[in-house]
């Protein structure tokens, strides 16, 4: 007997999204236990959500506890947002990239930029290594519609334009253990130095302070907006002043850019050099093997 058409459809997307993820378990994960109940979710988001270009997501976690990445930390985890992609190999480090945003400062908030149109968002917690926990603890994947007529965050001034803080004079952010020519591991941890301003989480509007942000092979973006946050412009909007990122091997360039409480640089801006760096596998130069000395014997004539 034929099955009607009603029938087919919910059927049909049961095994589509059952055969997503790469058609991989999604019990397994990798070598950190999970404790049972534990569970990550949005806190202000649904399936079908409307929202703005700028949104601030809050993430949400039941039965575990936030630890930043490194931090060997029992039933703990740090999140990490996907956009509009699947699940990654659930037993290997979550890639880093504008679709799988890491917030191993222990954040649980992010301000994204989206284009306008309809996305998938899902939270998938890793453990200290970045690698997800056995069982992986994961959202449901929600699909949420981005409009240019959401209400954004920054307020507009009587211009029509967001308002910029003051930053004081002297005001200076830095690299504190990376310079010009460095050469870097993969993994390093870069500390950021602040003089003259203090600290503060996004979010939070207090004179005289902000939070850093990572610019990693990108130019300054324009001064007057809201600093995107994708792989190439990294937010530590909880405010840390370290973090251990991820590089590709060969030249890159790294550049610290303070932002406002909510993520617009100051006025005047305040930024640091840009610095070249080099990254490697070892985390040093390879230098060529000297060759052997020759040895030279004086002959004498009889």
């Amino acid at each position: 007997m034929k099955a009607p058409a009603s029938w087919l459809f919910p059927i049909m997307f049961a095994l589509a999204v059952g055969g997503a993820s790469y058609g991989q378990d999604k019990k397994v994960g990798g070598p950190t236990p999970a404790p049972a109940g534990a569970t990550v979710y949005f806190i202000d988001l649904k399936d079908g959500s409307t929202i703005a270009p700028t949104t601030v997501i809050h993430f949400g976690l039941r039965g575990m506890g936030v630890a930043p990445a490194g931090s060997d930390k029992v039933d703990s985890g740090h999140h990490h947002l996907l956009i509009d992609v699947e699940l990654p190999p659930l037993d290997r480090p979550i890639p880093n990239d504008f679709n799988h945003l890491h917030f191993g400062g222990g954040q649980t908030e992010a301000q994204v930029n989206l284009a306008p149109g309809t996305h998938t968002l899902q939270l998938l917690l890793g453990d200290k290594n970045h690698i997800p926990h056995s069982p992986p603890i994961m959202s449901e994947r929600i699909r949420v519609t981005v409009t240019d007529s959401a209400q954004a965050s920054a307020a507009p001034d009587a211009a029509g334009t967001k308002r910029r803080h003051p930053s004081p004079a002297g005001a200076k952010v830095y690299f504190e253990n990376v310079s010009n020519g460095a050469v870097l591991p993969r993994t390093p941890t870069i500390r950021f130095g602040l003089l003259n301003m203090g600290v503060a989480p996004a979010g939070m509007e207090k004179a005289n302070t902000g939070h850093h942000h990572l610019l990693i092979d990108a130019p300054l973006p324009p001064l007057d907006q809201q600093i995107p946050n994708d792989f190439n412009h990294l937010h530590f909007g909880a405010g840390q002043t370290e973090a251990k990122i991820t590089l590709p091997l060969g030249h890159h360039t790294l550049q610290l850019l303070l932002g406002d409480d909510k993520h617009i640089p100051h006025d005047p801006p305040v930024f640091s050099e840009k610095l070249t760096v080099v990254v490697t596998k070892s985390g040093h130069m390879a230098h060529p093997h000297p060759r052997p000395r020759r040895e030279h014997r004086l002959q004498v004539s009889r």
